[in-house]
């Protein structure tokens, strides 16, 4: 197989990240944008000795379970891989990519699998799920504004302002942006100068509340015209109603801010926010939880799969208002304040020192007074305070919910060694998840229940609840 060469296959199989897989006289061919049942001709793009990439040329049959996709921009944008395969299909690929994982990385018996996982919790609309948006600004050849999100593997930006996952009410908030931009010739950011002033825009939306925020992040101090922008977003937002697909509701302006960020980098967001109007947060609600929430928060962005998800872990901790539980890698508190509903103790750990301060104020606003939470690594705070205490920390239920990359063995070893009856795992990458779960029952846990969760409909993603329980009780 060489680059340029065009073939006819069959795709067989679909990808980690949503690829079609294929193959042409034993040769292995990943292909963006196919499907499991499709005939696709080919173009190998690149060519490696065992498998290769291509892309669409033809479609000469599609699979049974191919859809039209709800956004005109799929294929293009690197936001949703899966837009064009039916729901039901997503859900069982999700649900298989988790129980294949924990065969083949885990070492789970498929006999164990069939015993210990429970259905994939999918949506009910897998439509205009996302409460937060972060469009990258820049300008098109005739110098006009554009706003809207990454090719995939790209920084080109496909200039979309109405999004099919997203909060309908955006669809309002980037074309009012637009036009004060071009009105302004306010100058968008370009990455390989590091000159221009905005770079992207944030929104936020609060699900249950319909509080909005807007943050504009700058590349500078001062953005032209700010509180006459923000008068303008204020209208079109009350102005705002969603469509019946959606749910009705009032929406309105609760924050637009600035956020500085004069840094020649990729990372989205500086430290610095200057409010323009109202405040610098919103608030918003998972199950009875009130969260304040600010650029910076880290918060779930699917908040009616986000109640699922943390009602699935509190089942999983099986809380009777007498345990001592750790939450590692708490983010803003939003899994520790779930889980002290129901237990004596939540004691929370994370890295961002502004998302425990956020912790704290939700802790706060909820009257919850049996939450701590402390500042720094999880696989540095928790060996640290274990050794602290020669040996005589323990906990009841540790809860964890780390980055892709899963826990370090450090972090590891320290939850044994603590001995709590139940770890409640909860996963963002079923691979990590996998290997966490091997080492965990070699040191004497027990894999009992599994359950995906579709928190990214029309994505390659799946989050993972697991439970693990102390063989010995």
């Amino acid at each position: 197989m060489v680059k340029n060469q065009i073939v006819t296959i069959t795709i067989e199989d679909i990808g980690n990240d949503g690829e079609g897989i294929g193959k042409y006289e034993g040769y292995t061919l990943f292909v963006k944008g196919a499907l499991p049942q499709d005939v696709v001709k080919v173009k190998v793009l690149k060519a490696k000795k065992t498998y290769g990439y291509a892309k669409v040329e033809e479609l000469i049959s599609p699979s049974p379970d191919r859809v039209t996709p709800k956004c005109p921009v799929t294929g293009r944008c690197g936001g949703c891989q899966l837009q064009h395969y039916s729901y039901a299909r997503q859900l069982q690929y999700k649900a298989d990519k988790v129980r294949n994982c924990l065969f083949r990385i885990g070492g789970i018996p498929e006999e164990r699998l069939n015993m210990i996982t429970e259905p994939v919790i999918g949506m009910e609309i897998p439509f205009y799920y996302r409460n937060k948006a972060q469009y990258p600004v820049g300008t098109d050849k005739e110098g006009n504004p554009v706003m809207g999100f990454y090719a995939g593997h790209s920084h080109h930006i496909i200039d979309c302002t109405d999004c099919a996952i997203q909060e309908p009410v955006n669809a309002m908030i980037l074309p009012t942006i637009k036009q004060f931009v071009r009105e302004r010739k306010i100058s968008a950011y370009n990455e390989e100068t590091g000159k221009g002033l905005l770079r992207h825009v944030l929104t936020r939306v609060g699900f249950h509340t319909k509080e909005v925020m807007v943050c504009l992040i700058i590349n500078g101090r001062k953005f032209p015209g700010a509180d006459e922008l923000a008068l303008r977003v204020a209208k079109v937002v009350e102005e705002f109603r969603k469509e019946p697909e959606t749910g009705a509701g009032t929406y309105r302006l609760k924050s637009f801010c600035l956020n500085i960020n004069t840094k020649k980098t990729n990372v989205i967001l500086g430290q610095e926010i200057l409010p323009v109007y109202g405040d610098n947060y919103i608030t918003d609600y998972i199950g009875n939880i009130k969260y304040q929430i600010s650029p910076l928060s880290f918060y779930q962005v699917n908040p009616k799969q986000t109640v699922k998800l943390y009602e699935k872990a509190l089942e999983y901790a099986e809380l009777s208002g007498n345990e001592t539980v750790w939450d590692l890698y708490c983010g803003i508190g939003t899994i520790s304040l779930f889980l002290a509903q129901k237990a004596k103790r939540v004691y929370g750990v994370e890295i961002v020192p502004q998302a425990i301060e956020d912790a704290k104020v939700n802790s706060r606003i909820n009257n919850i007074a049996n939450a701590e939470f402390f500042t720094g690594a999880a696989e540095d705070v928790m060996p640290a305070k274990y050794k602290e205490s020669n040996g005589t920390m323990k906990a009841d239920v540790i809860c964890v919910d780390p980055p892709r990359k899963g826990c370090e063995e450090s972090l590891l070893d320290t939850v044994v060694a603590m001995e709590p009856k139940r770890i409640v795992y909860v996963s963002c990458d079923p691979a990590t998840l996998a290997r966490d779960v091997k080492y965990l029952e070699e040191k004497g846990y027990e894999l009992t229940k599994v359950c995906p969760v579709d928190q990214f409909g029309h994505t390659g993603h799946v989050e993972t609840v697991a439970k693990l329980c102390k063989t010995d009780f």
